[in-house]
C-alpha cells in the first residue's frame, strides 16, 4: 500500500539546482538547468531522447564522463559538486541506471551487505544473518524470488529483473535522494507496477526521488508532485501529472521539436 506525505509547512529543499551547465567534451549537453526539490516530493522529468534527462542526473551522481561547468548543485545545503562518487552515495544520494550493468562472480546479497554498511556508517554494522532476514523481507515486497540474492549481480537476469534488482538496492539502502533514470524502461504493466509500489512505499518526509522518463505511464502510479519538461539541455516548462498527459498525447511538437530533429546519441 503506497503512503503518501502530507506536507504541513514549507521546508528547504532537499536538492537544489542552479544554472547548471554540463559537457561531455567540448559538446555542452545542459544548458542551464535550475531545479527545486523539496524534501517528501517525487519530481518527474519527461522530454525527448538527446534533451539532457540522463546527462543531468549521471553529473548530480559524479559520472566522470560528464564534466560540471557552471552553476551549483546542493543537497541539504551542501556542495555536491565537491563531493566524489562514493561522499555523495553517503550522504544519501541514489542512482538507478536505465541500462543496470551486470558484475560477474559477486552475489546480489553480498554486493547490497557491502552497500548498507558503507551507505550507513553511523550505524553499528548490522550481522550477515539480520541483514539476510531483512533482504528477504524487502525482496518479498517486491514480489522477488528469494533466490535471486545468490546470483551474481545482473547477470542472467531479464529487463524487468534488473530494474526489480535497481529498486530492491533503493528499498534496501534507503537513501535520502534518489535519481532513477528510466527505471520503467522495458518493463511490462507488472512489473511496472511492482517497481512504483517500491518507490511509493519509500514516500516519507526523509526521501525524495527525481524521476526521468519517456512516458506517463509510470507517473500514473507513482503520482509525482511535480512534472518538467526538458528540452534541449533545459526545463523549459513545469506542472502536475496533466502536463505529463498533455505530453503523451501531443508529443514534444509545441516546444519546436521533429522526430527527425532528434539526437539519439544522448539522453
Amino acid at each position: 500500500m503506497a503512503v503518501y506525505w502530507v506536507h504541513e509547512y514549507p521546508m528547504a529543499p532537499l536538492l537544489s539546482i542552479k544554472g547548471l551547465h554540463v559537457s561531455i567534451g567540448e559538446k555542452e549537453i545542459v544548458k542551464g538547468v535550475d531545479l527545486s526539490v523539496p524534501r517528501g516530493e517525487i519530481h518527474a522529468i519527461m522530454g525527448p531522447n538527446g534533451a539532457g534527462k540522463s546527462t543531468l542526473v549521471q553529473a548530480l551522481m559524479g559520472h566522470p564522463s560528464f564534466s560540471v561547468t557552471s552553476g551549483s548543485a546542493l543537497m541539504e545545503g551542501k556542495n555536491l559538486l565537491k563531493l566524489d562518487v562514493s561522499q555523495r552515495a553517503r550522504a544519501g544520494l541514489f542512482l538507478g541506471f536505465q541500462y543496470p550493468r551486470e558484475l560477474s562472480g559477486v552475489t546480489l546479497r553480498s554486493f547490497l551487505f557491502a552497500a548498507f554498511n558503507a551507505c550507513h556508517p553511523e550505524k553499528k554494522k548490522i550481522s550477515p544473518i539480520k541483514f539476510q532476514q531483512f533482504l528477504e523481507e524487502k525482496m518479498r515486497g517486491l514480489s522477488m524470488d528469494p533466490s535471486f540474492a545468490d546470483r551474481s549481480l545482473n547477470q542472467g537476469f531479464s529487463g524487468g529483473e534488473k530494474k526489480k534488482a535497481e529498486v530492491l538496492q533503493l528499498v534496501v539502502l534507503e537513501p535520502k535522494i534518489a535519481l532513477l533514470d528510466e527505471t520503467d524502461s522495458g518493463l511490462d504493466i507488472d512489473a511496472l507496477k511492482v517497481v512504483a509500489e517500491g518507490v511509493n512505499e519509500m514516500r516519507s518526509q526523509d526521501f525524495s526521488a527525481v524521476v526521468v522518463t519517456h512516458y506517463a505511464r509510470l507517473l500514473d502510479f507513482l503520482t509525482p508532485d511535480r512534472v518538467h519538461v526538458m528540452i534541449d539541455g533545459k526545463i523549459v516548462e513545469s506542472g502536475g501529472m496533466e502536463l505529463a498527459h498533455r505530453l503523451e498525447k501531443e508529443g514534444y511538437a509545441k516546444y519546436g521539436v521533429r522526430e527527425d530533429q532528434i539526437n539519439l546519441d544522448v539522453a
